[in-house]
């Protein structure tokens, strides 16, 4: 299997479907139309799907559906938050397959993508053929406080710039200054909270001192900072129903369904124990650490995993392995 990633496609077919609350949702269909259909849940919250995603699986294999969730890149309105709660996503990832026509999917989720993709199984496990999720996030308390709080130990560097560049952002406060500035500061104030949190996002992704960015254009500075307001309504929330260990408790409901967890061993953002969680609670799942690698998914050993158990899940490669 390739360690690149496939070449690039644009999609044969794309929309925006309206669901409640204003909310429209953009989607997009790639690949093969007669493909295993197979639907990507981009992470964040508040991220989107990139061209890149439509590279990482075999077009030629899969029917691959992409979206943006609502509140996040081409949907609208962009950085809406009324009507936009953790249910209310899973209800819009029904209404699309409904609307596509599709039985079954194969659904691929990373990050926060990873963690929606286990809440969606867990309300329509009749739907899912498979569960391909890389680099698990579960909402807990844990889990918050080792991105906002914790993990500065290993990077000490990149959170001196953040409290340099964002001084509210204390060590047992961080999310909640961000997400205050964000979301009721002033237009400067929001942009000033966005860049700082964009640049320690990154910095823990690439395990180094990532500085912010500076001169963004207005546009730009638009969708980061609506990006991370829905990041923050959603964090401060708890993922609404995620923080006291939801997903771990409901997931006798996946029984039956494939699972394959990619996860790489030097995953800063997501800690590998989530993984390890998931699967010590999920008889039949199949754990597969990548070495050398950490959260970002165009990594070359995690590309090469993902269009791999892709492909497995498909049934393309001999079965499920």
């Amino acid at each position: 299997m390739p360690s690149t990633l496939y070449p690039p496609i644009s999609p044969y077919a794309s929309g925006m479907l309206a669901v409640d609350g204003d909310h429209r949702v953009y989607y997009e269909e790639c690949g093969n139309s007669e493909g295993v259909p197979l639907v990507f849940l981009h992470g964040g919250p508040g991220s989107g799907c990139s061209p890149a995603h439509r590279q990482l699986f075999d077009p030629k294999r899969f029917r691959m559906v992409f979206f943006d969730q609502r509140g996040c890149g081409r949907s609208t309105p962009r950085g809406g938050l009324y009507a936009n709660t953790t249910l209310h996503l899973l209800r819009d990832l029904e209404q699309l397959r409904k609307h596509l026509g599709i039985a079954q999917w194969l659904v691929v989720g990373g990050s926060w993508g990873a963690g929606l993709g286990l809440a969606y199984a867990a309300a329509y496990p009749s739907v899912c053929t498979g569960l391909l999720l890389r680099g698990v996030f579960l909402g807990r308390k844990a889990d918050l406080d080792w991105f906002f709080h914790q993990v500065r130990v290993l990077l000490p560097d990149a959170w001196q710039a953040l409290a340099q560049q964002f001084p509210s952002a204390t060590a047992d406060g961080a999310l909640a200054s961000l997400a205050h500035a964000v979301l009721k500061g002033a237009p400067e104030e929001a942009l000033a909270a966005a860049l700082a949190w964009e640049a320690w996002e990154a910095s823990v992704t690439e395990r180094r001192l990532v500085a912010p960015r500076h001169g963004v254009a207005p546009e730009l500075a638009r969708a980061l900072v609506d990006k991370y307001r829905i990041q923050a309504h959603y964090l401060r929330h708890g993922c609404f129903g995620w923080h006291e260990g939801f997903l771990l408790k409901h997931l006798q409901r996946l029984h039956g369904i494939p699972t394959i967890l990619l996860h790489g061993r030097l995953d800063w953002v997501c800690r590998p124990s989530a993984a390890w969680d998931v699967h010590a609670r999920l008889p039949g799942s199949r754990l597969h650490w990548i070495e050398e690698t950490g959260h970002n998914p165009f990594e070359p050993r995690m590309v090469q995993a993902l269009a791999t158990q892709a492909l497995a899940l498909a049934g393309h490669d001999g079965g499920f392995a």
